[in-house]
């Protein structure tokens, strides 16, 4: 393709997506992930971020983390398997593997790579992959990178993932279960527990993204793996450090053959550059304090309830959930980005979710709550939406 085609072809799809109200810029925040954050030198309260705990500013992680970079400088040099191992990779896969409650962990740079790495090194073209309809990117590319023959269910519907298991149960290939345990524009939590049931009952290998229950479902908060009791039973659980572990990079947790098996086979893994000492030390810190201070997230979920209370007297058609993630859908395009303009000009920030995020139809205001959000934060947030509530009805 010359030049001038190339460039009339990006032009007519720019087009195209601005016309669809699906264009999207990057909002630059000059301040550090708290409840308040500054955009174009003003201050806004946010509730659009995944860092649920507020563990990306707890001053005593903070201080170990400039302690780490310190002495191990500010990168790695090199993939996991040439220079990029310390002692601080496998210390934070040793803890990832208790807190999981496995025989061990692999940390990759991102969830993405996780993903991505994780699926297609163990499936292939033979085989077959029975996704939740509402399942996150990273687990759709990793099936589609694979190459398996992909079979959709109805989100979080046993009856027809049962069905389909059914009608390929004499497939001679792998076969693989994979979902999110908590869905990131939803909130709702999957049945880990039946999906478990029918992953055994069929000779499924099971897979379930923790990405947004990490840190927050549980006794302990390790997911919801632990909520439903099923730690021991899911063949791979993956996850991210940039929620609620208020870090980032990606990890898978399993059994010891299947982390040595992608040391080996995980092209995600193999020829990327290893996460750096400051995120791994922040990550270490931050799965300690999860487990030896409960009261953390005794405050999320006060925060979670708090509002959740104000929108069932509402009439917004929001998701109910304990989860942080509340989506209060709103349907058009259009219409969510006008409600997302009203809480900013109300000092409210909370972006408009669209396609592809979201279904044609679905798109929505996600509000997200963190741990460290005050009272006055989520008082301030629905005066807001009381007026927005007489504006869309």
């Amino acid at each position: 393709m010359k030049a001038n085609r190339f460039n009339s072809w990006i032009k007519e799809n720019l087009n195209q997506i601005k016309q669809s109200n699906l264009h999207r810029e990057l909002v630059e925040i000059s301040s550090s992930m708290t409840p308040e954050i500054v955009i174009n030198k003003k201050i806004y309260y946010q509730f659009a971020s995944n860092n649920y705990l507020g563990l990306t500013t707890d001053a005593k992680i903070t201080n170990s983390v400039i302690s780490a970079i310190k002495k191990y400088g500010n990168g790695t040099g090199g993939s996991r398997l040439v220079t990029g191992t310390s002692n601080l990779h496998s210390k934070l896969e040793s803890d990832i593997a208790k807190f999981k409650k496995t025989d061990d962990a692999i940390v990759f740079s991102s969830g993405y790579l996780a993903s991505i790495g994780t699926i297609s090194s163990i499936m292939n073209k033979d085989d077959i992959i029975f996704s939740d309809e509402l399942n996150h990117a990273c687990l759709i590319d990793g099936a589609r990178l694979s190459r398996s023959k992909i079979v959709i269910y109805k989100h979080s519907n046993m009856k027809d993932l049962e069905s389909k298991l059914k009608k390929f149960k004499a497939s001679n290939g792998k076969k693989m279960i994979i979902s999110d345990s908590v869905f990131s524009m939803d909130g709702d939590i999957a049945p880990l527990d039946s999906i478990v049931k029918l992953s055994k009952k069929y000779e499924c290998i099971s897979m379930i993204d923790e990405a947004h229950a990490t840190g927050i479902l549980g006794d302990t908060g390790s997911g919801a793996s632990e909520m439903f009791g099923v730690q021991d039973k899911i063949d791979i659980c993956m996850g991210t450090l940039s929620k609620a572990i208020g870090s980032v990079g990606g990890y898978i947790a399993g059994s010891s053959d299947l982390i040595d098996y992608l040391k080996n086979r995980a092209r995600s893994f193999i020829f990327d550059t290893s996460l750096p000492a400051g995120a791994l030390t922040a990550s270490i810190r931050a799965i300690k304090l999860i487990e030896r201070q409960p009261s953390i997230r005794d405050d999320l979920n006060n925060n979670i309830q708090y509002i959740q209370d104000f929108l069932a007297s509402s009439s917004f058609n929001y998701l109910k959930s304990v989860t942080p993630i509340i989506p209060i859908v709103v349907g058009d395009e259009e219409k969510a980005l006008e409600c997302s303009r009203f809480l900013l000009k109300n000092q409210i920030y909370v972006p408009a979710v669209r396609p592809p995020s979201v279904p044609k139809g679905q798109s929505r205001i996600r509000v997200t709550l963190m741990a460290t959000h005050k009272k006055k934060h989520i008082d301030k947030i629905i005066k807001v939406m009381e007026n927005l509530e007489k504006i869309i009805n």
